[in-house]
């Protein structure tokens, strides 16, 4: 590949190392690439809230597609440019299709504003739902109320299954209805919109700069980056990548401990 026109990132696995840092390594290839006339885009699984920590310790990002490809966010304008919910009546139909495929399973969702801290509840959970990260920072609901307004993503929780087993039994009953993935190996499952990935997030973004997919490289670890890395001109898997990254990807890298992002960036920059 020639040097690329475009980066695209994820965050979680891939960006930050294993204490959630970007390391001055990744940040100074970051910095020389966006110096040389690059464009730097992170897509992510996170909303825009869990974005300005990120962006701070890189000094050099800006826009950020979050939640899998539903939105898109200036970091430095701290604005929500676009956005794709599913709708309330969407929203009960899945929750009917995880209590038939996941008795049991707790529910939570994704809501934005006009900005990362708008909305006064941008998660909202139901009492049994059991948090997959520490310091959660959402409120309680019960299930009708978390259904009631449009959300960027549904979350499904069930922490004694692998997210794996869980896709694999809800696919069948939401069919076509809208996009399952996952970030998170350990329960917890990811639905988007129909047809809303990060590849469809990225593809704007790109377009916008008047690129192709060909002047892009993505890097990824985690199903949820499985269309990205199909998607780019040149799709990097990390070391510590889920499995079935390492059979899309054009390229392995070493893991996100070990600065497998700036490995590759530094044969341009």
């Amino acid at each position: 590949m020639q040097a690329p026109r475009l980066v695209a990132t994820d965050v979680d696995g891939t960006l930050l190392d294993p204490d959630d840092r970007v390391s001055r390594r990744a940040a100074a290839v970051i910095g020389r690439a966006v110096a040389a006339g690059v464009h730097f885009v992170l897509v992510t699984g996170r909303p825009p809230r869990w974005i300005p920590p990120v962006v701070d310790q890189l000094g050099v990002a800006r826009i950020a597609v979050c939640a899998n490809g539903s939105v898109l966010y200036d970091a430095l304008e701290d604005r929500v440019l676009s956005s794709h919910t599913l709708d309330p009546a969407t929203l009960a139909e899945l929750a009917e299709a995880a209590a038939v495929a996941l008795p049991g399973c707790g529910l939570a969702v994704e809501r934005v504003g006009a900005g990362a801290f708008d909305d006064s509840a941008p998660f909202v959970a139901e009492p049994n739902y059991l948090h997959a990260w520490p310091d959660a920072d959402n409120a309680v609901a019960v299930r009708s109320e978390l259904l009631s307004r449009p959300a960027v993503k549904l979350l499904v929780r069930c922490p004694q299954l692998s997210s794996d087993a869980m896709v694999a039994a809800l696919a069948p009953v939401v069919g076509d209805a809208a996009d399952l993935t996952f970030s998170h190996p350990r329960g917890l499952v990811e639905i988007s919109p129909h047809n809303v990935t990060k590849a469809t997030g990225l593809a704007g973004v790109v377009h916008g700069h008047g690129l192709t997919a060909a002047d892009v490289i993505a890097f990824g670890d985690m199903p949820n980056d499985l269309e990205m890395l199909r998607w780019a001109g040149h799709g990097v898997a990390m070391g510590n990548a889920h499995p079935a990254l390492l059979d899309v990807a054009d390229e392995v890298t070493a893991s996100n401990g070990d600065d497998g992002l700036a490995l590759v960036l530094e044969r341009w920059f």
